[in-house]
């Protein structure tokens, strides 16, 4: 990875050729170094030192080292990674809530750090919406009106922001709760609050740092089920920081793995877990299970001629569906499982075939 080789404070980083699927999010090779002297923050960044190296020489701080992503419209993006890794401070750069030491973010290509502070202004409260582990709700406030709380600073009617209100807390499944104070409802229900009033301005964007870590595991698995459904309804474009490899599997259409600032892999969830670049992200996912990854449509094999008129009343499931999926289907069929893409028969799954995939993939 070639380190920037100007100053962070007269010059941007060179822009990367724009990618063909016209990304929502482009990090250009962003840096950001903590120090207490412009000078040393310099020196680091032009011998694009590591961060043991810029501790060592000159008591900085490297929290996000040269990352190059893309984030395509309507996908959620997670960032994962241990405490430290320098996560929750990409997710930062990318809202500009902190300035870059080098590099570029661009929203839609236009270049955030461009932007005068109104312009920046209207960028937050219209095209991105923020859930932060800490919810952050008003508690002087109803449900309601923390809910409508951004259309209100847009200068909206108070009986569209009620309306708005209600159809979020609907959308959620919150019915009913809009007049109670944020004290009176629980841990997960708040965290709903807090995504409700995210979704509530028809964010172009959403950012989210951790939202569902300090719940329990049941109120988490629920709330991340739920986000996935809103998610896939929604066409949402998100980015989704956590620290749970389960989660990330759960939600993400990718996944970066950071470590000390730097995006070790980027990829598919089963790219990160079946085949990781180094041994960081081997450990990182050796204790996950390889059947949740593993899709029909790779253990298929084609479809015979002359039994597709046998098969009608054979189980049947889309290209997408996990092992897990064609266990719980094998157990309630005396033969193959039929993979079809809505009415189109794709191929048939055997139980041998069944049998293999799990052996290679357990």
């Amino acid at each position: 990875m070639n380190p920037p080789n100007e100053s962070p404070i007269d010059c941007p980083a060179m822009t990367a050729a724009a990618p063909p699927e016209n990304p929502v999010i482009v990090c250009d090779n962003l840096w950001k170094v903590f120090g207490r002297r412009r000078a040393d923050v310099a020196a680091v960044l032009a011998a694009g030192l590591d961060r043991e190296q810029a501790m060592e020489r000159y008591r900085c701080v490297v929290a996000v080292a040269g990352v190059t992503l893309e984030v395509r419209r309507g996908e959620v993006f997670c960032v994962m990674g241990l405490s430290g890794s320098g996560k929750s401070t990409l997710v930062r750069l990318i809202n500009r809530l902190i300035e870059p030491s080098a590099g570029r973010v661009l929203i839609d290509g236009r270049d955030i750090g461009r932007m005068a502070g109104p312009e920046l202004r209207r960028l937050r409260n219209q095209k991105i919406g923020m859930v932060f582990q800490n919810m952050a709700l008003l508690p002087h406030r109803t449900v309601r009106d923390n809910v409508a709380f951004g259309l209100e600073l847009r200068g909206a009617a108070p009986d569209r922001r009620w309306r708005r209100g209600e159809e979020m807390l609907a959308t959620v499944r919150l019915q009913g709760w809009g007049d109670r104070r944020p004290h009176e409802l629980s841990g997960g229900m708040q965290q709903r609050v807090g995504l409700a009033r995210a979704l509530a301005s028809q964010p172009q964007l959403l950012l989210m740092d951790e939202p569902f870590s300090a719940l329990d595991p049941l109120i988490r698995r629920e709330l991340q089920d739920q986000f996935a459904e809103l998610s896939a309804q929604l066409r949402q474009t998100t980015v989704f920081i956590t620290h749970d490899l389960d989660e990330a599997v759960r939600l993400g259409h990718r996944i970066a793995v950071m470590k000390d600032g730097r995006a070790i892999q980027i990829g598919t969830p089963d790219e990160i877990v079946l085949t990781p670049a180094d041994s960081y992200v081997r450990a990182f996912v050796q204790g996950i299970s390889r059947l949740k990854l593993v899709t029909a449509a790779a253990v298929m094999e084609p479809l015979p001629a002359a039994a597709a008129h046998t098969l009608h009343q054979a189980p049947r499931v889309p290209p997408t569906a996990s092992l897990d999926r064609l266990i719980d289907a094998a157990l309630n069929a005396d033969g193959p499982i039929l993979v079809a893409e809505g009415d189109t028969p794709a191929g048939i799954v055997t139980g041998k075939a069944l049998l293999k995939a799990i052996r290679e993939h357990r």
